[in-house]
């Protein structure tokens, strides 16, 4: 029989939970999302446990994502109905995680993208590893970054969300402190102690500050200078004309303006000017409201053709040559970005709610 996808164990007085696909990176599947859901509700009505410790099965990632693959299938067939539960229901698990009423400690080795963010940002406490790898790339398969990026990359310092976001930029353990994304360094040889001594009655605070040690220097904060000044524009074109005119210049950030530049044009350009947007309005909006903003997007965005053709071209064909429609920024009109975030209407799905 194969192992089950997710483990759940009550150990002195935490709930211990394990992603376990490590073959697949811990890729988050519905059936995940429903077993956990169901957990977590358990747990917040039993006193016996105090706190929640989530970590990963495997060394290669904590969690790359959603299962990308499954979902590309049904929407080729044309069957958008069936999957728009998982995000519904993927959605509806991080606002819960978001407001969850014990601690929620996430011990993160590894990669961590798209949904296993979503399943270890909303918590209370992020633990990074030696091999801790964020990023939101989704840009990079014409989607566009979700389970709650819309609340959590705005109010990282300065512009690091939009340069998160435009680039998909992978933040290594420091940067992810430096970002807030995480909120403790833990050498990953500890982790196996820490997660043992979080199961005793110590405060999961008093454990991580005597387990934490200095996030050490954390190459992409030292950037923000430069990221602040060349990210701050409202439209992609504004930013990415702003990078290739410094790339130009002669300047100590002449070299990464360049390459940052050239990465974002290979990007879905819907996809970007969509996550951008995100950004803009997602630092106004209140926590659900981001969530039901997400799941306006994701709506829309399944009868498009660049979530498609990204997925072709990255994960199943693997040429890594996707052809986006339109092809340039200036073929994706205001008023096509703003239909994705206007309320569902009739023969649209009905709105996220979250309880």
């Amino acid at each position: 029989m194969a192992e089950p996808e997710i483990l759940f164990e009550r150990r002195g007085v935490a709930g211990l939970v394990t992603l376990n696909r490590p073959k697949a990176l811990n890729a988050v599947t519905l059936d995940m999302v429903r077993a956990f859901t169901a957990q977590l509700r358990k747990w917040a009505d039993d006193p016996a446990v105090t706190r929640i410790v989530l970590s990963a099965a495997g060394e290669r990632a904590f969690s790359a994502g959603g299962d990308i693959r499954e979902l590309y299938d049904l929407g080729r067939a044309g069957r958008y109905d069936d999957m728009l539960p998982f995000w519904r229901e993927e959605y509806t698990l991080n606002a819960f995680i978001k407001r969850y009423p014990k601690p929620y400690v996430s011990l993160i080795d590894g990669i961590v993208m798209g949904g296993g963010v979503g399943l270890s940002v909303h918590g209370s406490h992020r633990v990074a590893g030696d091999r801790y790898l964020f990023a939101m790339p989704e840009v990079s398969i014409g989607f566009f970054p979700d389970v709650g990026a819309t609340w959590f990359l705005p109010r990282t310092p300065g512009e690091l969300g939009a340069y998160c976001a435009l680039s998909g930029e992978r933040l290594r353990a420091a940067d992810g402190v430096a970002a807030t994304l995480a909120t403790h360094r833990v050498a990953s040889a500890r982790f196996s102690e820490l997660r043992d001594a979080l199961c005793g009655a110590t405060s999961a605070d008093a454990l991580l500050a005597a387990f934490a040690e200095p996030p050490g220097e954390a190459p992409v904060a030292l950037r923000r200078q430069a990221i602040d000044r060349l990210f701050l524009g409202d439209q992609v074109e504004d930013i990415v004309d702003a990078l290739e005119r410094e790339a130009q210049s002669g300047s100590a950030d002449a070299e990464f303006a360049g390459a940052t530049a050239a990465i974002i044009r290979t990007k879905s350009p819907t996809s970007l000017k969509l996550a951008l947007a995100q950004v803009r309005i997602g630092k106004s909006l209140a926590f659900d409201a981001c969530m039901k903003t997400e799941f306006r997007i994701v709506s829309r965005i399944i009868h498009g053709e660049d979530f498609y053709e990204g997925v072709r071209a990255v994960i199943v064909d693997k040429d890594n040559a996707p052809r986006w429609r339109p092809a340039a920024l200036d073929g994706v009109t205001r008023a096509e970005i703003g239909r994705h975030f206007a309320p569902l209407g009739a023969g649209e799905p009905a709105e996220l709610t979250l309880s």
